[in-house]
């Protein structure tokens, strides 16, 4: 494997993308950009990652910024635990670094949601320490590179390939390094689809490429099937208002704003409201790690505001800019915001 260190830089040198925490690699943006870029694209990172440097540039004001304003941040990006996280992690690093990031690869595994790979990416790009960082992507690369048929969701095989890594890390380029294994998987050694290894600066060196098995390396055991979930998901007006409650403080989308739902099956509305009128929202469908949510929606508009305790009346502009609803009801966005927006009758024409 020390043969791919110079044709990688090389490579990497000519077609890295530029990115914002890459052209200024401080540690407290490189932190944020790979817990945002955590199961999300790039291109979709870009806008959060600014809005979120625009409105909390340090560690102190994570660190103070309330839970409300932190998930509006967040919203649209999904996994909100990971933003909890950070805010722990930021108040770790006030409370006992003084405010200052730690720079070794050791103290930042202590930080609160900073993984082996999340750590090694901070270590090696923001300080300089030579310690790999090992991805889907770096896991991708070198199974293929090295014809390696492990299972890379075994947590033994991503040890065996950081050990590896280990010992060809260049001591003078380590984050140019890791970043360089990241790229390439991103934009040449594909995860969906041929990969495209006429561009690729090992493909001479790549077992998988060689012996024509890079449709069958990474080697991934299938994953358990998910629990499906019908779901009525209930869009409650009055006025130029949209009714939200808050979910738990623990468990799935913790603590996060949502449109009142209920298991389709246990009849009609399980809440007490003045109701004048119903109608079809439409269908729509989530996806969580372990359960699918396959949702209709209802509007249903209500003759007066009461509401049942702890539920909330949110104009547009408090959806907007205060509320934290998660991705899950995307699909239904539209329709609240047409209605707050033009009202009811304008909606069903």
């Amino acid at each position: 494997m020390q043969n791919m260190v110079f044709p990688l830089l090389d490579w990497f040198r000519d077609h890295q993308r530029t990115l914002p925490w890459r052209s200024d690699p401080q540690p407290y943006k490189v932190w944020v950009s790979e817990i945002m870029l955590q199961q999300t694209r790039v291109a979709a990172v870009l806008g959060y990652f600014a809005r979120f440097m625009e409105a909390l540039p340090t560690v102190e004001a994570l660190s103070q910024v309330s839970e409300e304003q932190l998930f509006k941040l967040w919203q649209g990006l999904g996994y909100y635990n990971r933003a909890r996280n950070l805010q722990k992690a930021a108040r770790q690093i006030m409370d006992e670094y003084d405010g200052v990031f730690p720079p070794r690869y050791e103290e930042l595994t202590k930080l609160a949601g900073v993984g082996d790979y999340t750590a090694g990416a901070i270590a090696s790009i923001a300080f300089g320490e030579a310690v790999p960082a090992v991805d889907g992507n770096v896991l991708r690369v070198i199974t293929r590179l090295t014809g390696d048929q492990s299972d890379i969701t075994k947590p033994e095989t991503k040890a065996a390939i950081r050990e590896r890594l280990s010992q060809v890390i260049p001591l003078d380029f380590p984050g140019q390094f890791n970043q360089a294994l990241m790229e390439l998987g991103a934009l040449v050694c594909l995860p969906n689809g041929a990969p495209q290894c006429d561009k690729c600066p090992l493909s001479a060196q790549c077992v998988a490429h060689l012996q024509g098995k890079t449709h069958c390396i990474p080697v991934k055991a299938p994953k358990k099937s998910r629990r499906v979930e019908q779901r009525v998901v209930c869009l409650i007006f009055y006025g130029n208002k949209v009714a939200l409650r808050q979910r738990p403080g623990r468990g799935l989308l913790a603590s996060l704003w949502e449109y009142p739902n209920y298991l389709k099956g246990e009849g009609g509305l399980p809440w007490s409201l003045p109701v004048e009128r119903m109608d079809s929202a439409g269908t729509g469908k989530h996806i969580f790690t372990h359960i699918e949510w396959h949702m209709e929606g209802v509007v249903v508009e209500l003759s007066g505001d009461t509401l049942p305790a702890g539920w909330v009346w949110a104009d547009s502009t408090e959806l907007r800019e205060r509320y934290a609803v998660p991705n899950a009801f995307a699909p239904f966005q539209k329709t609240v915001q047409a209605r707050l927006e033009d009202g009811y009758e304008q909606l069903s024409l």
